[in-house]
């Protein structure tokens, strides 16, 4: 059982880097600051928050985003501390293989899996109910059978619905398109999100500066409808409201919900082995593009919420949606153009960062490295992982509905960042000695409180989203036995140093 635990060696990480199949470093400051704003800024912002103000926490969503962003700024201290130590491709998988050992790594890596794959459908879905709000301001539509999910869940009845459709074709293009455009390169991909990064932040600051002149005071009472709390625990509410299917409601439900908005800056970790400098940049992407974001999204926030009451706000495109009811159906179009390409952002930053998880993860022999690992000769990327997941996630996007695929990123990325906040404490103990290049401050405290608010937020999350994490990760423990754990690269080294020390005693 002990070699279950077995940690990687740091100097065996290093060493990865100067390896033939590795990837291309090409990415400075501005373009990791850039894929960090691009991953944040997207569905969380233009989609989720008509769901979590309308359901969960009304004009009180604005504390829900400080509460969230409190504990994505413990936690990307300490993404940034390892990202400096060990800058190649893994994220908190590579961390957590060098400090908690291979079990606990190949638990991240699957989490990763699924932060990434659902997390991409999820922003799929919303990237497809903003071009179809776009392109109906032409008067243009697709058949109906084609624009979306075919099912829903309806939390009145906490039942699935049908919708009436057949799948949601939109979604499906968009992946395809953005699959393609990785398996190009990464200076191109990186290029193109910068790009869209500039409009995307355009746009934002037009809803704030424009929607301040539409704020109504009035519209913000009561405040905190639901309540300010909302914490829950295995679907036993501890604090606060509960809605009608027992779920919690109030400010921490929001801040679980709302969640996903922040979800991102962690990619930025993934691409550390593609940074130019990366135990200087790789951080200050991760800090900056997280405190700018947070910032934003607390404005935009208090403007939509003191535009619309928060139960006429849209679920599906509230942003946009927010303008045309109070009378500026021509600031519509140009949310609507934005929110499109600043999703458009979102998912190709999710897409870029789950193959360089996989190529990790087949480094290590847990997943299969003739697959996984392969990279292009030309375009030096993990092209066959990249293919892969463009067929998973066009999938999840064109049959799962929005609620289902919010809330499960949620839990599975809150659980990554639990792992992370320990290994910090693990490695300060187990390796004080190894260069730090960014010290996350104030250790212990910050990686407590970060583990902390990360499972306070877990436990606001509805039960079922604890179902799916277990039968999930339950599913990654059969692959590991069944695969991972026989062609283990540590395995097959301890045991090639076996059979040489018994030949050598024989």
């Amino acid at each position: 059982m002990k070699h279950l635990f077995e940690r990687k060696p740091l100097h065996l990480l290093l060493e990865e880097m100067k390896g033939e199949n590795r990837l291309r470093r090409v990415l400075g400051p501005l373009h990791l600051t850039g894929l960090g704003v691009g991953a944040i800024i997207g569905t969380g912002i233009f989609v989720l928050t008509g769901v979590a103000a309308h359901d969960k926490a009304g004009p009180a969503l604005i504390l829900s985003f400080v509460l969230a962003g409190i504990a994505c700024v413990f936690a990307a201290l300490c993404y940034a501390e390892f990202a400096s130590m060990v800058p190649i491709a893994g994220s908190a998988y590579t961390y957590a293989y060098a400090t908690l050992g291979e079990l606990f790594a190949w638990i991240i890596g699957w989490d990763l899996i699924l932060e990434y794959s659902v997390a991409s459908a999820a922003v799929a879905h919303g990237w497809s109910h903003y071009f179809q709000d776009f392109i109906g301001i032409f008067g243009l539509h697709f058949p109906l059978a084609l624009t979306n999910a075919p099912f829903d869940f309806n939390p009145a009845s906490g039942h699935l619905v049908a919708t009436g459709t057949w799948f949601d074709l939109p979604a499906v293009l968009i992946v395809a398109l953005v699959a393609a455009v990785l398996v190009v390169g990464i200076r191109e991909s990186a290029t193109v999100n910068t790009s869209i990064v500039v409009a995307k932040l355009a746009i934002v600051l037009f809803v704030i500066v424009v929607g301040a002149f539409y704020v109504k005071p009035a519209n913000w009472h009561p405040f905190a409808p639901f309540g300010y709390t909302g914490v829950s625990f295995f679907g036993k509410t501890l604090l606060g409201q509960t809605g009608k299917n027992g779920e919690p409601l109030g400010v921490f439900a929001g801040a679980a919900m709302i969640f996903f908005a922040y979800i991102g800056f962690d990619s930025v970790s993934t691409h550390a082995e593609e940074a130019v400098n990366p135990q200087k940049d790789i951080p200050t992407g991760i800090i900056t593009s997280l405190v700018v974001c947070t910032i934003l999204y607390i404005l935009v926030t208090a403007v939509l919420t003191g535009m619309v009451p928060y139960g006429k706000l849209s679920i599906d495109a509230p942003v946009s949606d927010a303008f045309r009811q109070v009378g500026l159906p021509w600031a519509q179009f140009l949310i609507s153009l934005g929110a499109i390409a600043g999703i458009t952002s979102v998912l190709l930053v999710m897409m870029l960062s789950q193959p360089r998880v996989f190529l990790a993860m087949a480094r290590d022999g847990l997943v299969p490295e003739s697959f996984f690992g392969a990279i292009h000769p030309r375009f030096r990327t993990p092209y066959k992982s990249t293919i892969l997941l463009g067929v998973v996630v066009a999938a999840a996007a064109a049959l799962v509905p929005l609620r289902i695929l919010a809330e499960l990123v949620n839990i599975g990325t809150l659980l990554a960042f639990v792992i992370v906040c320990a290994a910090v404490l693990i490695m300060r103990r187990k390796h004080p000695e190894a260069e730090r290049p960014f010290r996350c401050p104030m250790v212990p405290l910050v990686p407590i409180l970060g583990i902390a608010f990360c499972l306070l937020l877990m436990f606001s999350l509805p039960v079922e989203n604890w179902w799916r994490l277990i039968v999930w990760l339950a599913i990654g423990f059969v692959v590991y036995f069944s695969y991972g754990r026989k062609h283990s690269v540590l395995a097959k080294r301890r045991a090639a140093a076996a059979r040489a020390a018994a030949d050598s005693a024989a």
